[in-house]
């Protein structure tokens, strides 16, 4: 197919292309692509010619670029609304994992449905975040913690980024919860996935990260490294649940392999944020699981900041502690239960979320030599996007220069 050029024009745009010049808008602004690449953006005044490119004429509107979801487990069968529900009369998290149910409730769904179904049932899902703007999103395994449906949730996710016109980056998070056929048996469970799942993951080419749970009510320390050991070995890069529900020094962990993210990050010690810092690992803010689980302890955003600690923001779409399938909301309750400024909300999901996931180089600002993935918005000033509850400003979302 012969290359298209596009010119979007009389925008307003944030091209979060300068870090010490915030979020400062271009008036009258350009965006040039040809296919789907940036090749300028920036002032009219300085735009090149481009006879032969097709004009869109963005009418004064905003222009960010893409949003990006750089936390989701949205591929999963099932719903947890029971649970929910055990919860609002007193149950915790951990009672409900512990009785058999939290993640390996999921898992029994996800393992029962077929890949036909669970690609439906994920495709209402990720069709939600696209609404939003949303042009690249990371999705998870990790609810079928056996071989086949590992590879089959990770398959789906690949799948439903092509159907859906997304970017998606898989990654595989076997090292989520131990499955029934491992009960008492943590190690054995590990040796699994570090000697089987990994490698064959890893030789299909279908993940593009590894994770896990290191907290109480999953992996231990020594258990989440010799997976970060398997995936190193497997040239993988790893990110990290960690600090979510007690402090396990799992972040400190994490920086020590050089992971690209660690998230939730409630428990985070000084030890731990500085570590991050010095790898420079994204932290990875989470406040819908913040908010549905009603913690009480937010991650520590000042200690955070003070150390330079880049901060992405994410949905955590989940079935059992963040049900969500809004970015914008994920902005607003980050600034609101997190006290996260609006320009750090705003980097969280395209500049450091770009980061988290080893895309800095390719999407996250209105930059030549990036992809063409931007977010119009029926907004006067940035702040909309995070300001608003159950509102959807976005006019049009454009995805590899399409």
């Amino acid at each position: 197919m012969p290359v298209v050029n596009r010119l979007w024009k009389n925008a307003r745009l944030v091209t979060f292309a300068g870090r010490d010049a915030g979020i400062g808008i271009i008036e009258h602004g350009v965006v040039v692509a040809r296919g789907e690449t940036i090749v300028f953006a920036g002032p009219a005044a300085e735009a090149p010619e481009m006879p032969d490119a097709e004009e869109i004429d963005c009418a004064g509107r905003l222009v960010t670029p893409g949003l990006i979801d750089c936390h989701t487990h949205l591929v999963y069968a099932g719903s947890r609304a029971a649970e929910f529900e055990r919860r609002l009369a007193g149950a915790t998290y951990e009672d409900i994992a512990r009785a058999g149910g939290g993640i390996s409730s999921t898992m029994q769904a996800t393992r029962h449905a077929d890949a036909a179904r669970l690609k439906a049932e994920s495709r209402t899902r990720l069709q939600r975040l696209i609404n939003e703007g949303v042009t690249t999103v990371e999705i998870k395994s990790g609810y079928g913690l056996d071989l086949a449906n590992e590879l089959k949730q990770l398959r789906v996710a690949r799948a439903l980024g092509a159907e859906c016109g997304v970017t998606v980056r898989t990654t595989l998070l076997s090292a989520h919860a131990l499955p029934p056929e491992f009960n008492g048996r943590p190690d054995a469970y590990i040796d699994f996935v570090c000697d089987q799942i990994i490698p064959q993951v890893a030789a299909e080419g279908l993940a593009d990260s590894v994770d896990a749970f290191c907290e109480t009510i999953g992996f231990s320390r020594e258990q989440t490294e010799r997976v970060f050991k398997a995936a190193r070995a497997h040239q993988l890069p790893v990110r990290l649940h960690a600090e979510q529900l007690s402090n396990m020094q799992g972040a400190a962990l994490a920086a020590q392999y050089g992971a690209q993210s660690a998230d939730h990050l409630e428990y985070l010690d000084e030890a731990g944020a500085k570590a991050m810092a010095r790898a420079g690992t994204v932290a990875v803010m989470l406040p819908g699981a913040y908010y549905f689980l009603r913690d009480m302890r937010p991650p520590p955003i000042d200690l955070l900041r003070r150390l330079g600690v880049p901060m992405a923001v994410a949905t955590d779409c989940n079935p059992g502690s963040s049900p969500m399938t809004s970015i914008l909301l994920a902005m607003n309750m980050a600034a609101t239960l997190f006290r996260m400024t609006v320009e750090e909300c705003l980097y969280g999901v395209t500049v450091h979320a770009a980061k988290a996931l080893g895309l800095a180089k390719s999407v996250g600002r209105l930059e030549p030599g990036l992809r063409c993935d931007l977010a119009i918005w029926d907004a006067d000033v940035p702040a909309e996007l995070v300001y608003g509850i159950g509102v959807n400003p976005l006019h049009a979302r454009v995805w590899g220069g399409q």
